[in-house]
Formats: C-alpha cells, structure tokens, sequence
C-alpha cells in the first residue's frame, strides 16, 4: 500500500516503496544512460576512425580526473564514520595507492595506447570547451546540492559494467591496433561499477523516503545523464573538424 505525501498544492502525491523507486531509478538509467548516444554506438560498431578514438579518449580523461575531486565533494557530505570509508575507496579507486595505479593512470595508458601523448592528456591539449562545460557542471552539481542529490548522481554507476564489458569485447575486434594493455581501465571497472552502484542505490533507497526526495533523486539521476550526454556530443562534433593527430 501507499503512503501519501502533499506536493505544492497540497494535493496528496503517492510515495513509492523502496522496491518501486528502485525501479523507477533502474528504469531512467537504462533509458537515458549514453550507450544510446551515436557516437557511443559508432564505438562499439567499429566505425570511429582512430582520430575520432583519440578525441573521445583525450576529452573523457577530463571527466575521469574530475571523479575523484566530485566524489570528494560527496565525502565531505557524509556524516558518519563508516560511510566515509566506504566512499574514500571511490577516490582511491581513481587517484591509485600510488602514481602506478588507479583509474586515472589506466586512462592514461589507454591513451598512449591509442597514440596520444601523456602530456597532452594531463595537459588537457585537447579538452572541448563543452566537454569542459559540462564536467565542471557535474562537479558544482555534487558541491552545491545535498548529499542524497549527489549519491544519487552516481547511479550511472548501475549501467557502467555493461558498457565496460561491450567494449571489452567490442575494442579487440574492431579496433585490433590497440594494446590489449590498454584496455585495463575497462577491466577494471566492472566489479567497481557493480559495487559502487550497489551501495550508491541502497543509500538512495533508505534516504529517499517522501515523495519529494524521490523526486529530487530521479531529477539527479536524469541530470548525470545529460552530462555523460553532453560530453558525447561535444566530442561527436569535434569529430566532424579538428581532432587530434
């Protein structure tokens, strides 16, 4: 049954049980998540040429340097013990142990495998202006709205092990020239995806208890969407004049 809460107008609005927010928040990532977007499935059709690779590589590392700093911004938000460590583990999955590991190094080694300097990358040589645009609107998004807004931003996290398994088997197919080596970013994230968006959910789920936090939940979730969206199209422009060499 159905609890109720007033919106605005004071009409009664249904609040949905955990089970059914779950699906409604399963449910918009399948639909809006970006491996519906062209370029994306260009991908994974074997139809980017390589300079288009590299531009897609050189403008994502903007996006994957900046996950630690917004998850940085989450962690400040958290108020007890436990899950600070548990979410400290994201920023370290990113940032590495040490300058040989992590996310952002196998990101960097998936761009040398792809034929781009590692200065360029760290330099941002070849970041759009709109791919910029929209992480850093992603990141004041986490620093700026409440921490269920910002956890629930993270829930494309349940759509990436998909997306990192299809390019694992997509990438030695179609695009053979690139170092197997390279593709360990990939690898990598599908338990960390599973993991992370497991907990991200259970957290929405136990917080979001009035119509209107489920509400703002979703509107967060949709919001990511439209910044992985964003970058894609930034980046599928590009493609169509100047790419990096």
């Amino acid at each position: 049954m159905h609890s109720t809460t007033p919106d605005s107008t004071g009409a009664p609005l249904d609040v949905w049980n955990a089970e059914q927010l779950e699906a409604r928040l399963r449910e918009l990532a399948t639909s809006r998540y970006h491996d519906r977007h062209p370029f994306n499935q260009r991908m994974h059709r074997g139809e980017l040429r390589p300079d288009e690779l590299r531009l897609w590589v050189a403008n994502r590392f903007y996006y994957q340097c900046n996950i630690p700093i917004k998850d940085a911004h989450i962690l400040a938000k958290l108020q007890l013990p436990a899950q600070r460590r548990s979410w400290l583990r994201r920023i370290q999955d990113h940032d590495g142990l040490t300058d040989q590991d992590g996310g952002i190094e196998r990101w960097l080694r998936l761009g040398e495998a792809v034929g781009l300097d590692r200065h360029d990358l760290q330099t941002h040589r070849h970041l759009r202006p709109g791919v910029r645009l929209a992480v850093d609107g992603y990141v004041n998004f986490c620093h700026n709205n409440s921490v269920l807004e910002a956890v629930a931003s993270s829930l494309t996290e349940l759509c990436a092990p998909s997306i990192m398994l299809t390019r694992l088997e997509t990438f030695p197919l179609h695009y053979p020239w690139i170092d197997s080596e390279g593709l360990s970013y990939f690898r990598s994230r599908v338990p960390q995806g599973r993991r992370d968006g497991s907990e991200a959910l259970s957290w929405v789920k136990e917080w979001a208890v009035t119509r209107e936090q489920q509400g703002r939940a979703l509107a967060a979730l949709s919001f990511k969407c439209d910044v992985l969206w964003t970058l894609l199209d930034s980046v599928q422009g590009a493609a169509q004049q100047k790419t990096p060499r």
